[in-house]
């Protein structure tokens, strides 16, 4: 991609990954990616506003170039992360007098990732500004979004916030600005979801922080810029806040069919009493689109066979992510079926220890399901709607 115009001196010179599928061999992307990095031209000095991921460094050397770039005078490391940081090493090397701007903490990151040298970095605190002659850079410090050391930089005469990966969204586009509809919204929520989730409470800190500032516009470090930056600050409010929706998320897995029967007749349950249910065929089901249905659910049911003494793995893996991505969730239970013994329930409870919520009593049964284990499914089925209902939702 060929550098791009924001406004008068800012250029985005980032790289758009269209094929890449997976980010830190964990999260799917399904709609590829982009790695943002800004050009700002002051009148007297110039600076770089995050770099790319190594494997696109021709893209912003060839941006750099094109743009007749002969000197960049700082290099703002808004996070130390690679995608975003992996090519300051080149950077450097070409433009020796340049200087990585960023937090202490970001400069021991920094340090120890890419083996910088420490005569190369200027530190900045919370609401430090530099200049760049007719442009001033002001960082706001803003932890756990999603490492300990990130800031977003404010370009205060342009009114641009560079957000990093705050307000971002995993979305290869070619569009520069943010087409809002479904799918943009979509692509931040399982951005916020996979990645920021486990963070809501800084996030929620963060949000009040930026909300100082008078903002025109939104530059994160992934996905489209945008014009209208209450589209997705807003949208992150409603995420973070504590107030859950009337729904049921299901991920659940069957060997033999057993526990699916059970499952399909709880979901035909809840439906029936007015509740939105969303299931998940762990064999089957793509795991962001998982983490997304977790954001706002308040019930979360995982359904399991016995495996040896235990639940099957990948019962096991979706408690595993749950408590590690921390939803607002307030209750949660298990339906399964077992053979020859079943601890699943002890050992998927012990899982959840990050979670708030409370343990609504399972249904687990042996063999397949007889006409008390059905009624079992019933009477759960109506302490979650009491639930929920108490809730107000």
């Amino acid at each position: 991609m060929t550098a791009r115009e924001i406004k008068s001196g800012i250029n985005w010179v980032g790289a758009i990954d269209w094929d890449r599928r997976m980010f830190d061999e964990l999260i799917p992307l399904p709609n590829g990616t982009t790695y943002n990095a800004y050009l700002v031209k002051g009148s007297d000095k110039t600076a770089l506003i995050d770099t790319v991921d190594s494997t696109k460094e021709s893209e912003l050397m060839n941006s750099l170039k094109q743009l007749g770039i002969n000197k960049i005078d700082y290099v703002i490391a808004n996070h130390a992360e690679q995608d975003h940081s992996g090519t300051i090493p080149v950077i450097l090397d070409t433009y020796p007098d340049a200087k990585v701007v960023t937090n202490e903490k970001c400069k021991k990151f920094l340090i120890d990732l890419l083996l910088l040298p420490e005569d190369k970095f200027i530190v900045v605190k919370d609401n430090d500004e530099i200049s760049l002659g007719d442009k001033r850079l002001k960082f706001i410090i803003t932890p756990w979004v999603h490492w300990p050391e990130t800031m977003v930089t404010y370009l205060v005469e342009d009114k641009i916030l560079f957000s990093c990966d705050f307000l971002g969204s995993h979305l290869a586009t070619s569009s520069l600005y943010a087409v809002e509809g479904e799918n943009l919204l979509e692509s931040a929520k399982r951005y916020y979801a996979e990645i920021m989730m486990p963070f809501k409470v800084s996030i929620k800190k963060n949000l009040e922080k930026i909300s100082q500032l008078n903002i025109e516009m939104i530059a994160p470090s992934h996905g489209p810029i945008y014009k209208n930056p209450e589209f997705i600050i807003n949208a992150y409010k409603e995420w973070v806040d504590d107030k859950v929706k009337n729904e049921v998320v299901i991920p659940y897995v069957s060997m033999h069919g057993t526990t699916e029967r059970m499952i399909n007749y709880f979901i035909d349950i809840l439906v029936g009493k007015g509740i939105t249910v969303k299931p998940f065929n762990l064999t089957k089901t793509d795991i962001g689109e998982l983490a997304m249905a977790l954001v706002d659910a308040a019930t979360v049911i995982i359904g399991t066979p016995m495996v040896l003494s235990g639940a099957h793995p990948q019962a096991v893996y979706a408690a595993y992510l749950a408590n590690a991505l921390r939803p607002k969730t307030k209750f949660v239970s298990i339906i399964g079926s077992y053979g020859w013994g079943g601890k699943f329930i002890d050992q998927l409870k012990g899982m959840l220890g990050n979670l708030k919520v409370e343990l609504l009593e399972p249904v687990v049964v042996k063999g397949y399901p007889r006409k008390d284990d059905f009624k079992a499914l019933e009477r759960l089925a109506d302490e979650i709607l009491k639930k929920h209902k108490a809730l107000q939702l």
